[in-house]
């Protein structure tokens, strides 16, 4: 779940039925949430991240590129509002795993000092 102005949550959720199941994830999600700095349409800067078996790696990108990754990334990237990325994952094919390293690496992305002072363009 995300605003597309910078904000992201992700929350799985299990139950017998789906509504329960979607609720449950939709509550964990909104208790979650993170917010993502970004550069204009794109993020500040390159990051990598490691978690658990999933491997991602996420690039800044020109203006106009748009939205260039794998499914799982893609959800997160969009719901966060990001529409110029370059992402690749490597290692694990799982998407929950994919998804819940997605959110980390974009939970590490930083501005510097005098960008967040000027505001970021």
């Amino acid at each position: 779940m995300g605003e597309k102005k910078g904000q992201v949550g992700v929350g799985l959720g299990k139950a017998l039925d789906v509504s329960t199941a979607v609720r449950k994830g939709i509550g964990r999600a909104k208790k979650h949430l993170i917010t993502v700095s970004l550069r204009g349409t794109t993020i500040p800067h390159e990051v990598r991240i490691k978690r658990g078996a999933a491997k991602i790696l996420i690039k800044p990108a020109p203006v106009g590129t748009g939205v260039i990754a794998g499914g799982a990334v893609r959800a997160v990237v969009e719901a966060a509002g990001i529409k110029d990325i370059v992402s690749k994952i490597l290692g694990s094919k799982n998407k929950a795993s994919n998804v819940y390293a997605a959110l980390e690496a974009l939970s590490k992305l930083k501005m510097r000092k005098n960008e967040v002072k000027n505001g970021a363009k």
